[in-house]
């Protein structure tokens, strides 16, 4: 086997398993069990997850889809500089390990970010129960309104309707008393407080 062929391999190997995880991301594959190529990690309940961020950059480092990239990036490299440069082949091998790292260390890096922005969602920042909001169109009585209010810094609205059956007017300042069916049930919070 000659450096050309060895270069070849891994970059068919690397660009194979690279394309198979894009198209395999989002199917399931039978028992519960996922196809889900995430970038890293290890498998766990038939479920493969990215590593955390205690990991640091050896667990993003040796991901298999950093992996990929390496064996990608090295092989395709490798094999252009053996056939188009005029340098010693360790020089060839030098250099297409180094940019083989260059390119898992982008991928790795880029990783990281995403999953530094990640943050679990939790159930209860959604419960409609206890929301304060201002209403933005009036609640007729026995009708059905507008309240406006803020859910992780965003400006959110859904109908409402008012839990005494009492008209309720536009700027009234509202807390949600329960949420049924898409409609959030409110009372005034000059009603809640006395």
């Amino acid at each position: 086997m000659t450096w050309t062929d060895l270069y070849l391999l891994c970059f068919a190997v690397g660009a194979l398993w690279s394309v198979a995880a894009f198209c395999l991301g989002g199917m399931h594959l039978g028992h519960g069990g996922h196809a889900d190529i995430h970038a890293g990690g290890h498998i766990h309940h038939g479920h493969v997850h990215a590593p955390g961020h205690d990991a640091g950059w050896l667990g993003y480092l040796a991901s298999p889809s950093v992996i990929a990239v390496f064996l990608a990036w090295f092989g395709g490299l490798g094999y252009l500089l053996t056939r188009h440069s005029l340098l010693f082949w360790w020089i060839d091998l030098v250099s297409a390990v180094a940019l083989g790292l260059a390119g898992a260390w982008t991928l790795a890096a880029f990783l990281r970010f995403l999953q530094s922005r990640e943050r679990p969602l939790d159930p209860l920042d959604y419960q409609m129960a206890g929301v304060l909001g201002h209403v933005s169109s009036t609640i007729r009585p026995e009708g059905i309104g507008e309240l406006v209010y803020l859910q992780d810094g965003v400006r959110r609205s859904v109908p409402a309707r008012s839990e005494d059956g009492i008209e309720i007017t536009r700027g009234e300042e509202v807390i949600v008393t329960r949420y049924e069916k898409g409609i959030a049930f409110v009372r005034t919070w000059d009603v809640m407080t006395k």
